[in-house]
Order: C-alpha cells, then sequence, then structure tokens
C-alpha cells in the first residue's frame, strides 16, 4: 500500500498543500507512482471501445494526470523558491522521467487517431468556443511534438526532449550557484560612503549572520542593486559588477557556454525534426507574433524610435559624470550610480526618499485595495495554511459576495535556496469538473530588501513597480473562470501573458492610488503631492535607453533561435559581441557575458519571447489609455477588462479578447506617446 502524502488526497484547509507533512524523500518515489497512475488513465483512453468523441477523448485527456500535475507544480516551485541539494538532485532524476512520459502522450500513435478523428469532425460537433480552443490545442499538442513522425526520428525526439530537460535545469541551478558562492566583505567603512543608512545596516545583518564582521555584499538583487546605484566607491562598484555580469562565464564547473551551445543546438534539431525551419519558428506559430519576421519588424522598428532618444540620454549622462567626476569613458558599473544622481539633479528625487512611504505591508494593503476597487475582492490574511518558509504569507480571497475566489500566497524576501528575480505562480489551477468550480491556489515570489533589527522592509520605487506586476499576473491566475485547467488563468499565449502584469504598474503612477497606500511608515503622513509629480514626470527618465536595453536583450535571444545554422555559433561571446553591436552604448566588458546567465531564455519559458514584455508594453499603454479617459477607477472599464481578458485564460484568440475588452485592436503609438518617443 502506498502511504505517500503526495499520492493521497490532501486533507487540509482549502486542499492546499500540506508543506510541513511533505519530505524531500517523498516527492520521487510520488512522481513515479503518478506518472504510472497518469498512464493507466492514458491506457483507459485507448482502450475505450465507443467512438471517440470530445468527453470521452479530448476531455477525458485533459483531466487525466491530475496528481502528477499537482506533485510537478509543488516541487519545481520548491526548486524555484526553497531549493537544496536532495531537491536539486531529484530535479535531474526527475525531469527526463517526466519529459519521457510526456513523449508517451504525444507519440502514442493509437492515442493520436482518437485525437485525430475528434479533430478532422470537428465542423459537425457543435462545440462552444472553449471547446474549440481545446481540442485545437490537443490536436496541435500531438501534431507539434512528433505525433506525424515516423518511429525512427520519434526516438530521436525522446532522446532530444531528455537531454534539453535536464542541460536546462543544469544551467539554473548553475546560476542559483554562482549568485550564492559571490560575496564582498567591506571592513573599512569609509568604503561604504554614498550608500544608505538602512543599506548598510542590512549588509552588516548579511555579515553577522554568517559570522563575519563588517559589511557583506551579495549578488542578490536587494544588495547588488542599491550597491551599484549608491556606492560611491568607483573600483568596488566595478568588482561587484563584474561579478554579477560573469555569472556561468569562468571557464570553471558552473561555467554554462557550453551548456547555451548545446541547449541552442538541440532547440534547433528539435524544430528542424518536426518540419520547422528554426526554434523561433515552431515557438512563434502559437504567438500573437505568429512568425520571427513579424518579431524582428516589430524590434527593428522599436529600436530605429529609441535609438536617437538612447544616445542623446547616453551623451547626457557621459558629460554629466564628467562635469560631477571628471570621468573620462562611462563604464557599465558607472550606469547606475551617475543615472540615480542625475534623475535626483533634474527632478529633485531621490529613491532614498521614496522608500520611507513604501512600508512593504502598506504596499501590499494598498494593491489589495486596488484590486477590491477594480474587481471587488477582498483578502483575508489567514494562518490555518500549511506554508515551505516562515517567510511565505497566505490570504484567503473573496468576492463581494463572501464567496472563495482563490487562495493567495505571498514569499517576499531573499534566501540562499530562492533564485533571483520575481515570479508568480500557481500550485493548483482554476477549472470546473463535475459541476464543481475548484478554486486556484496562486503564489507571487519576489526578492526584496529584508526587515532589519531598526527598519521594517522598505521598497525602493522600483520594487513598488515589480510588486504591482506580479500581482497583476496574479489576478490572472485568481479570476480565472474556465472549464479547462489548461487553458486557465495566465495560460494564455506567452505574448499576452505580461497584459495584466504591465498594465497594473500604471497604478502605481497614479494620484488617485497612490493616497491609498503610501504613507510614511512613521508618521503616517501621506505621500506629499510634489512627491507624486516627481514620480509622474521622472516615469519617463532614461525611457531610450531603457528600450534599447530590453530590445537588446531581445534580438539576443531571436539571434539565438531565429538561426538556421547554430552550429556556426562557436563562441557565446563573440556572437553576442556582434548582436550588440547595433544596441551597446557602454564599451565591452571582456569578463562578462548575458547569455551564460540569461535565465529567461535558457531556462524558463521565454526562447523566441523575450519581445513579449515590449509587446505586451503596446497591449498595456493601449489598454491604461481606456482607463485614463474613463477614470482609473471606472467600474464599467474594470468590469470588461476582468470578464473580457482576466477571467478568460486561453479560452479564445488573444486578439479577439483584447478587442471584446477594448473595442478595437491595440494602437502601437501608445505605448511611443507614454515613453515620449514620439514626435
Amino acid at each position: 500500500m502506498n502511504n505517500n502524502i503526495l499520492n493521497t488526497p490532501f486533507d487540509t484547509a482549502y486542499n492546499t498543500a500540506p508543506f510541513s507533512k511533505i519530505k524531500d524523500s517523498d516527492f520521487l518515489p510520488a512522481f513515479k507512482v503518478a506518472i504510472k497512475n497518469a498512464k493507466a488513465e492514458i491506457d483507459a483512453i485507448i482502450e475505450n471501445k465507443d467512438t471517440p468523441s470530445f468527453e470521452n477523448t479530448i476531455e477525458a485527456l485533459e483531466f487525466s494526470g491530475e496528481q502528477l500535475d499537482r506533485i510537478s507544480n509543488l516541487f519545481f516551485n520548491l526548486n524555484a523558491a526553497e531549493t537544496n541539494d536532495d531537491i536539486q538532485k531529484i530535479a535531474q532524476e526527475v525531469s527526463p522521467l517526466l519529459s519521457e512520459f510526456s513523449n508517451d502522450i504525444t507519440l502514442n500513435e493509437a492515442l493520436f487517431k482518437r485525437v485525430k478523428k475528434v479533430y478532422d469532425t470537428k465542423d459537425e460537433l457543435n462545440l462552444n468556443e472553449e471547446q474549440h480552443m481545446l481540442l485545437e490545442k490537443k490536436y496541435k499538442s500531438f501534431s507539434r511534438n512528433g505525433a506525424n513522425l515516423t518511429d525512427d526520428k520519434k526516438e530521436q525526439l525522446r532522446s532530444i526532449d531528455k537531454q534539453l530537460s535536464q542541460l536546462q535545469l543544469r544551467f539554473g541551478e548553475n546560476v542559483l550557484a554562482e549568485t550564492n558562492r559571490y560575496s564582498l566583505l567591506i571592513t573599512d567603512e569609509k568604503d561604504l560612503a554614498g550608500l544608505p543608512e538602512g543599506f548598510k545596516e542590512a549588509a552588516a545583518q548579511e555579515a553577522e549572520a554568517r559570522n563575519k564582521k563588517g559589511w557583506l555584499i551579495t549578488l542578490n538583487y536587494p544588495s547588488f542593486i542599491p550597491f551599484v546605484t549608491y556606492a560611491d566607491n568607483r573600483e568596488l562598484r566595478k568588482e561587484v559588477a563584474i561579478a554579477s555580469g560573469a555569472k556561468g562565464f569562468k571557464n570553471d564547473a558552473l561555467d554554462n557556454q557550453g551548456l547555451v551551445l548545446r541547449i541552442v543546438k538541440l532547440r534547433h534539431d528539435r524544430a528542424t525534426l518536426l518540419g520547422y525551419k528554426t526554434h523561433a519558428h515552431f515557438v512563434l506559430e502559437e504567438r500573437m507574433a505568429k512568425t520571427p519576421e513579424t518579431v524582428t519588424t516589430f524590434l527593428e522598428d522599436l529600436l530605429e524610435k529609441s535609438k536617437p532618444a538612447a544616445e542623446k540620454e547616453f551623451k547626457e549622462l557621459e558629460n554629466f559624470a564628467k562635469e560631477l567626476d571628471r570621468i573620462d569613458n562611462l563604464e557599465k558599473w558607472d550606469s547606475a550610480y551617475y543615472a540615480e544622481k542625475l534623475k535626483q539633479k533634474l527632478f529633485s528625487l531621490d529613491d532614498e526618499q521614496l522608500k520611507p512611504y513604501f512600508k512593504l505591508e502598506n504596499v501590499i494593503n494598498g494593491v489589495f485595495t486596488i484590486a477590491h476597487k477594480l474587481f471587488d475582492l477582498n483578502f483575508e490574511k489567514i494562518s490555518n495554511i500549511d506554508t515551505y518558509h516562515d517567510d511565505v504569507e497566505t490570504y484567503k480571497v473573496t468576492d463581494k459576495n463572501g464567496d472563495l475566489v482563490s487562495i493567495f500566497y505571498a514569499d517576499f524576501f531573499p534566501r540562499e535556496g530562492k533564485r533571483n528575480g520575481a515570479w508568480m505562480t500557481s500550485y493548483k489551477p482554476q477549472y470546473i469538473k463535475n459541476g464543481i468550480n475548484e478554486r486556484p491556489h496562486v503564489s507571487i515570489v519576489c526578492n526584496f530588501t529584508k526587515p532589519t533589527k531598526s527598519k521594517p522592509s522598505l521598497l525602493t520605487f522600483n520594487e513598488v513597480t515589480t510588486l504591482f506586476h506580479e500581482f497583476g499576473h496574479a489576478l490572472h491566475g485568481m479570476l480565472a473562470n474556465t472549464t479547462y485547467p489548461s487553458l486557465s488563468g495566465t495560460s494564455v499565449f506567452w505574448d499576452f501573458v505580461e497584459l495584466p502584469s504591465q498594465v497594473l504598474e500604471n497604478w502605481c503612477y497614479q494620484k488617485e492610488a497612490l493616497e491609498l497606500f503610501a504613507t510614511h511608515y512613521e508618521t503616517g503622513e501621506l505621500i506629499p503631492m510634489d512627491l507624486i509629480e516627481k514620480i509622474k514626470k521622472s516615469s519617463n527618465f532614461q525611457e531610450g535607453m531603457q528600450t534599447l536595453r530590453q530590445v537588446s536583450f531581445s534580438l539576443l535571444d531571436m539571434s539565438w533561435h531565429a538561426t538556421d545554422n547554430p552550429e556556426a555559433i562557436t563562441s557565446v561571446k563573440d556572437h553576442e559581441n556582434i548582436i550588440f553591436e547595433n544596441t551597446s552604448l557602454f564599451p565591452i566588458v571582456p569578463e562578462n557575458c548575458m547569455s551564460t546567465s540569461f535565465s529567461h531564455i535558457f531556462q524558463g519559458g521565454y526562447s523566441s519571447g523575450y519581445y513579449s514584455y515590449k509587446w505586451a508594453e503596446v497591449l498595456d499603454a493601449d489598454a491604461f489609455e481606456y482607463f485614463e479617459e474613463k477614470g482609473v477607477f471606472n467600474k464599467e472599464v474594470a468590469t470588461k477588462f476582468k470578464d473580457h481578458v482576466l477571467s478568460q485564460g486561453g479560452t479564445a484568440e488573444p486578439m479577439e479578447l483584447y478587442k471584446r475588452f477594448r473595442g478595437q485592436a491595440p494602437k502601437p503609438e501608445a505605448l511611443l506617446r507614454r515613453a515620449g518617443l514620439l514626435k
């Protein structure tokens, strides 16, 4: 008898994960049992003697492997937010098993025959829009993943998928290990000149936690970003910046150069095996953009419009640094430092001036209040559900009738077992089965400045927008209201998924929104109006340089994945230098390499998709103009956004959903207007 907690229904409040009762050693056996069970469910579909129908084939397939999906969600979320050597070892064992199982489904001839039979009669089936979309997606999941290949080519595909799953994992493990490996211990206080008091206190606390005397600087964002932004000591800024940029690029055991070249080649081999010209052609077929040509045209257009502005801003920064400190050659480690000083000069605005108004708890309450005003959601902090770490906070989310909408987890501070950055994820999707609307369990994970002995967690304005961004994704997950889990919440085309997150960031700049939560953590005083004005005015500061930077990352992504001859690339660094030639403002740093720690595209799901941040900005600028026309808390517009975008997941083509909300297609000018790049 199997009494593994992961293979039994959870006997918990709201069916949440019993984290404290799960042992790392439970995962591998649980995966094996769940895969076996899922295979039995697939066999039952194949062996069904009835004529293949939407219900007995497509729906049955959609709801198979539920237990396996649940375990996978738990495990891989832990591997990102609270990993350790054991979990990483299990990940390396489990990933090939999962990739093998996924191939067992998509390469199963008998199963594909049934799916194809239903697909071929789709016009006679009288399906609703969501059912039609599910059928399309299920059929494509076979045809796009090798169902039509000959047996020997299917074996080739299996081998590629197995290798890719392991290489991508190793890439991420190396980046995390590199992040944890470096630290700079400062023992002379004069080397801390320019750094804010709160930062110094946090750095001293970090040193103390590691039994060291002095101030410890790490590559975790809450340590790294303020250091390169405020430290007057240029040599130390250089050291820390180079350490950050050299992750995976040291020709040692944690080097990622070989992994990058292998991943790129295997992705290309996979695409050509399936009949596509490149990996980008394969990926983009299932995106709003549709083709690499569309993406490249989009990026080149943005490049053309942003480059003159970026060059002008860079010249201004160069002149400013020269005037201020006689800096003759502006380097990458000078960028954040002088940009911050220039921003202070131009707008009399300093992040340190703003931080007291952005106590983490207040910002959380603010984003909750905004969600209440827009979408009638209520958030209640609860303590009766389990978490994987003491830092994690849990909330019950209800609608205006008091009905459960979602369980919400929030995990805000950096630690050794957690990768850098910020993301939204889910532990359980929303779907409707047997007449029951199963509600989702959604989580956001960030790396914000920890509270110190004397101060609570005070956010930079950038961290405030990050929290709003991830919370926008969370709303997409929470408000999901679809029948099928694979079409629910954020399961949408990748270049549409950033719309809810990026649109919510706009409220950070609105007086009506800031007045709800931006109060001084000591005095309770509301953020002064002149600071709100300065925040708005400075929102386009160096927008040309920012746009150029994002475009350069997107072009790098496309250069790796839209090439039809990846084997011709033998040096990661040389390849990068060629790609960045047209977008680079700063001198090249020989010790640094972007690709070797570009986790978005080599570990996350953004390969051939990094452009989607800018693509979604077009949608979000256009969408927010609609709110501005009617009022930023206008109920009618908010309800349309909820009904046509947030709740619909991937049940229809994204452009169709957008037009139902907006009444028209998005206009690119909205983005250029907002960015101040429109002449």
